[in-house]
């Protein structure tokens, strides 16, 4: 399987930059089960404005992610752009059969998510230099976290369906989730877990357009409670690098979550899917 993924900077450091855009890069693979094998960086850099420690503290980020991976770099492409933005092309390996789509979950399979959400809002906050730095530094302890471990955990537990969460929002990709299985899915608020200080950083407007953008285009999806209340715009907030959404069935679910925390990954329950409602997603 092949994937690609680009980023803009969501920190000034360019070394944690290079970081994040890897373990972004090599995440859609992981969601599908598959192992990375090779990779490509794919880079835009405005060689004008910046100088080139800038470019190579961000490729020698990039590598290290890459190295914990067990992914070999075999070469890449750069081109001279007035906005920097970086990310890589990755090559996985996985049987035809043994792919875990994001469009197979069954009624009564329960939800497990793998990271908590809030990525969107704290870059826009560290933007807006808003952002206190303990939430800065847990931020990115996240984003640079690799989702290898929970995927061979995944697999191990014989997932009905699994996604990463990114640039839709939780929300999103569980509507995605919802219609190619011809589902529904319940989420509980109350069980969504977020990283410190995403609450309070929405709450002083440190929220992403593409939040509302995602708010905009799934709100008619959404039932149990109004897509407008502002307790939900979390759960619209565009990730990068977030974690797998993975849908297994209650006994492998709880195999899952005991297992989780042997191995310290994080894994939080989050919701359970239904047969087809008069909405795709619900929010109790």
């Amino acid at each position: 399987m092949e994937t690609a993924d680009i980023i803009t900077p969501l920190v000034d450091d360019p070394f944690t930059f290079g970081r994040i855009a890897a373990a972004n890069a090599v995440s859609d693979v992981y969601a599908m089960g598959a192992r990375p094998v090779t990779a490509m960086n794919l880079v835009f850099f405005p060689a004008c404005s910046l100088p080139g420690e800038v470019l190579r503290e961000i490729l020698a980020g990039g590598q290290s992610v890459l190295d914990e991976a067990g992914v070999c770099l075999v070469g890449g492409h750069t081109v001279e752009d007035d906005e920097l933005k970086y990310g890589l092309s990755v090559t996985g390996l996985i049987a035809p059969d043994a792919i875990i789509r994001n469009s197979t979950a069954c009624p009564g399979d329960l939800l497990i998510l793998t990271k908590p959400l809030g990525s969107g809002i704290i870059a826009t906050a560290i933007k807006g230099e808003m952002a206190p730095a303990a939430t800065v530094d847990e931020a990115v302890t996240w984003l640079t976290t690799l989702n290898r471990v929970a995927a061979d955990l995944m697999r191990e537990c014989r997932a009905s369906a699994a996604t990463d969460v990114t640039g839709f929002g939780l929300i999103g990709h569980c509507s995605e989730m919802a219609r190619g299985a011809g589902v529904s899915i319940r989420l509980r608020l109350d069980a969504i877990p977020l990283m410190t200080g995403v609450p309070e950083l929405a709450a002083d407007g440190m929220v992403p357009a593409g939040c509302y953008r995602n708010r905009d285009h799934y709100a008619p999806m959404v039932g149990g409670r109004d897509a407008r209340d502002e307790a939900l715009v979390p759960l619209f907030d565009p990730q990068t690098s977030g974690g797998l959404l993975i849908a297994l069935n209650p006994g492998d679910a709880r195999r899952f979550l005991a297992e989780a925390g042997e191995r310290s990954i994080f894994a939080r329950q989050v919701g359970l899917v239904l047969p087809l409602q008069s909405n795709a997603i619900e929010v109790v």
